[in-house]
Order: C-alpha cells, then sequence, then structure tokens
C-alpha cells in the first residue's frame, strides 16, 4: 500500500514549522497559500499521500486539511480532493505606458527570417514523432554522441547530397542547436587556432557578427555588388563567412566565378570557409543553386538548419566538416555538453527519411511563390516605382526606395502598425560598400489569412 500511495500521489514541497507537528504543518500549508506559491484551484495531494510523503500520521495532515477548510483557505468536495480556494487577488495597478506607445504590437509581421509559423506539419510531426519513439533504442535516451544520433547524421547525408549537392559523410556531420551554436562553435575554434578576424559579408545579419565578436573574433566586411560578394581579393583573410547559395538580404546567388575564385583562395591558403546554406531549399524562377561546400569539402564548412524549412523552435542545425576539423569540434561540443534533444534528432530523421520533409518543403515552396508573386502584383498596382530585387529564391524581397526615402518608409510602415526592417539595419558598421535605400520585406512570417492585410498595410507604407 505504501508503494500505491508513493506513485499515485502529487508532489507538494511543504516544510512544518513552530511546535507541534499538526500546527506547525497547518501553519506551512497556510502560508503556502497565503504568500501565493500555491495558485487558486491547485489540486493538493491527498492526506495518506502527503502523510507518507512527511512520515507523519494521516490523522494528522487531515485535521490540518480540516482547519484550513473551516478558515477558508482550502475547499474539500467528494470526488474532487482537497484543492486551494477561489479568492480575489489585488494587484498592483501597472505603470501607464508612454503615449507613443499607444499603437501597441504590430498587426503584421513582415519581418525577414521567419517562415509561416501556422504551416507547421503537426500532424505529420507528430506521426513521425510516434515512429521514432517507438523504434529507439534504450541507449537512445542516454547522453550519447556529441555528434548527434547516427539516424539523423545517416538521413542528412543522404538528404543534403540528394537535395543541396553536399559530399556528405555522417561521420563528418555534428547536430546543433541551430544555426548560432553552430556559428559558435566554430568562432571558438577558429580563435583558438590563433585567428583574429573573419572575413564577413557587407550586408547580413548582425546577430552572427556578435556571436563571432563574443568569440575574440573581429569581423571584416567585404566589397559587394551586383554579383555579389567580391571574393577576389582576400588577402591576410584566412577564414570566412558567406551565404552563397542566396544571400541574406540582397538575395543575390554568388557569382560562379566568385564562388569559384573563393574556393581557389581556400585552397592556396589553407583557408576555411563558412558556407551559410540560408534559405537554399526555397527557389522559384532558377535552377537550385547547389552549396558551396560540393566543391570543396576539405576546405567547406555547410552550416544548415530547420529554423526555414520548419521552425526555429525546433533548434535543430548541422554542420559538414571538413576532415581536419571533426575532432576539435567534436570535443567542445563534449566538453561543453553542448547537447540537442534527443527525441527531435530522431523524429527529423524519420521525417527525411519516410519523405515527408519533401513533401512539405514543395508545398511550402508553392506556397511562398504565390505569396511573393502576390507582392509584385500588388507593387505593381500601388507603387509602380518601388522595384522588387532577390526574388528568385528565399522567404524576403528587397525594395528599393528612392534615395533618402527608407527611415521615412520604415516609420510609415510602423504608423500602419506592420514591422518591416529597413536595409541599414543589415549592413556592416565597417562596410565600405555604398549606403542603398531599401525595405527587406519577409514574406514568409504571415500567416495565410493576414497575407492581405500585411500587403495592404505595406503599400500604404511605400512611396
Amino acid at each position: 500500500m505504501a508503494k500505491t500511495w508513493a506513485t499515485l500521489g502529487v508532489d507538494l514541497h511543504v516544510e512544518p514549522t513552530g511546535s507541534g507537528i499538526r500546527k506547525g504543518l497547518t501553519e506551512a500549508l497556510r502560508e503556502t497559500v497565503r504568500g501565493g506559491r500555491l495558485a487558486p484551484g491547485t489540486r493538493l495531494p491527498s492526506s495518506r499521500s502527503l502523510a507518507a510523503d512527511l512520515g507523519v500520521a494521516r490523522n494528522t495532515v487531515a485535521d490540518s486539511y480540516a482547519d484550513l477548510v473551516a478558515e477558508g483557505w482550502l475547499t474539500a468536495r467528494q470526488g474532487s480532493g482537497t484543492r486551494v480556494a477561489e479568492r480575489s487577488v489585488v494587484r498592483p495597478a501597472p505603470e501607464a505606458a508612454p503615449r507613443r506607445r499607444e499603437q501597441g504590437r504590430p498587426a503584421f509581421d513582415l519581418t525577414p527570417g521567419h517562415p509561416d509559423l501556422a504551416s507547421f506539419p503537426r500532424a505529420a510531426w507528430l506521426k513521425a514523432a510516434r515512429r521514432a519513439l517507438a523504434r529507439a533504442p534504450h541507449d537512445a535516451l542516454g547522453y550519447g554522441d556529441p555528434r548527434g544520433r547516427p539516424e539523423l547524421r545517416t538521413a542528412l547525408a543522404g538528404y543534403l547530397s540528394r537535395a543541396r549537392g553536399v559530399r556528405a559523410d555522417p561521420e563528418r556531420i555534428v547536430v546543433c542547436s541551430g544555426f548560432s551554436d553552430g556559428l559558435t562553435l566554430l568562432g571558438v575554434i577558429l580563435r583558438r587556432r590563433g585567428l583574429r578576424s573573419l572575413a564577413v559579408e557587407s550586408y547580413g545579419l548582425d546577430t552572427h557578427w556578435k556571436l563571432l565578436h563574443r568569440a575574440g573574433l573581429r569581423t571584416t566586411p567585404l566589397p559587394f555588388d551586383g554579383l555579389g560578394t567580391d571574393t577576389r581579393e582576400m588577402t591576410g583573410v584566412r577564414a570566412v563567412l558567406l551565404t552563397p547559395a542566396h544571400q541574406f538580404p540582397m538575395g543575390v546567388p554568388l557569382h560562379p566565378d566568385r564562388r569559384a575564385a573563393v574556393v581557389a583562395w581556400a585552397r592556396r591558403t589553407g583557408g576555411l570557409v563558412l558556407d551559410d546554406d540560408y534559405d537554399g531549399e526555397f527557389r522559384y524562377d532558377r535552377q537550385p543553386v547547389g552549396a558551396l561546400q560540393g566543391l570543396d569539402p576539405d576546405h567547406v564548412v555547410h552550416l544548415g538548419t530547420a529554423s526555414k524549412s520548419l521552425a526555429p523552435a525546433l533548434r535543430l542545425g548541422w554542420l559538414v566538416l571538413p576532415p581536419s576539423l571533426v575532432d576539435e569540434v567534436v570535443s567542445l561540443k563534449g566538453e561543453g555538453g553542448w547537447s540537442t534533444g534527443v527525441l527531435d534528432q530522431l523524429t527529423l530523421a524519420e521525417f527525411i527519411t519516410s519523405g515527408a520533409y519533401d513533401r512539405h518543403v514543395r508545398a511550402a515552396r508553392l506556397r511562398y511563390r504565390r505569396r511573393r508573386d502576390a507582392l509584385i502584383a500588388a507593387l505593381a498596382v500601388h507603387a509602380p516605382d518601388v522595384r522588387a530585387t532577390g526574388i528568385a529564391a528565399g522567404l524576403h524581397a528587397v525594395l528599393r526606395l528612392p534615395p533618402g526615402t527608407e527611415e521615412s518608409v520604415v516609420q510609415a510602415a510602423a504608423f500602419q502598425r506592420l514591422a518591416v526592417h529597413g536595409l541599414a539595419r543589415h549592413r556592416h558598421p565597417d562596410a565600405l560598400t555604398p549606403r542603398q535605400d531599401a525595405l527587406v520585406v519577409g514574406y514568409g512570417t504571415p500567416p495565410d489569412h493576414a497575407w492581405s492585410g500585411a500587403l495592404d498595410a505595406l503599400c500604404r507604407a511605400l512611396p
């Protein structure tokens, strides 16, 4: 019977104080309710269960409960157990918000870098999760290999080779908690190797630059023009971070001559290229641009993630490493306990191998293309002087604005309760590339039912 009480009860942390067991327990329970630690409606353990946990007589707990019911702190009903009584709670009035915040949260979100979370394949993901958990060996629930589960690394190797042109070996794949986690690992390794700076693109994400800075590396922006990042002259550089398939945020693929130039530089100098495959799976009007890693897997690290194709909350990313980096990265990941949820890894592996991932990506590609087409059509009618670029792939477009108007358009968008980024937000502070006025419009973020409203708000804000 003691085992039954122990397994069927609910846990409650309470420390009887004062003289006498019953009085001390009553006072402790009263204080947990009065102090707000137990919310109204919270079910308490049965008297038998709590008595077993505290090592006291059952009647002691039953009498304490009865005292608190009589005082109005608890309620006891047949079939409902003993619960904290409902009561009104007086909360301090919030401070008045500044008047300029009266608009509240944005009604529409067109910030780049996010997928349509409403379209996450919940049913298919749940089905994959059930199958994966049912098939998982017991040792999968341990600490495991710092590289990640072999099921996912094997599935990724096949998928990346087939869909992205990556030369992937499961033994050289390391699963990490998203892109930022992988970039931080690489930044630490590069700093340990004696690097003090890393070349980056003139336009990108400041969060990535900050991660590298925290790892002890300076970031040096490279020139940028109509052919993408200029990789022809990288004197004194030993590593570079690029988004060659679809440059973020400018949206152009790295020109083939410059892809060849950066690979030749890496071979000649022993340099390292970090290939950020940013939304590379979503292409519309052109053949897919393969991952740069396929040109030279000995000098290029491929960084991928499920954040754009599925959801950022999964925190699933991967590194496909050159042989010379594998041991260092695995050792660092093991030292720091940088683990990634095993159940989500197993689920993604099942999701890929079952074909559900391909089906989801292809469906998302069609949905995002329709949104992009609607954006272009709306611009043609309501803002014909605004030109959209970088639209052959990805989840965002760059809307070119008349010189000197970017700040006022961003403010006009805010007045329309529309969240959108100006291009200046993504320009490296040390970039020598001439400034351009533009908006970076993410068309992946809104759910389908909000897309037309977001488009209307955008067109009202444009010149």
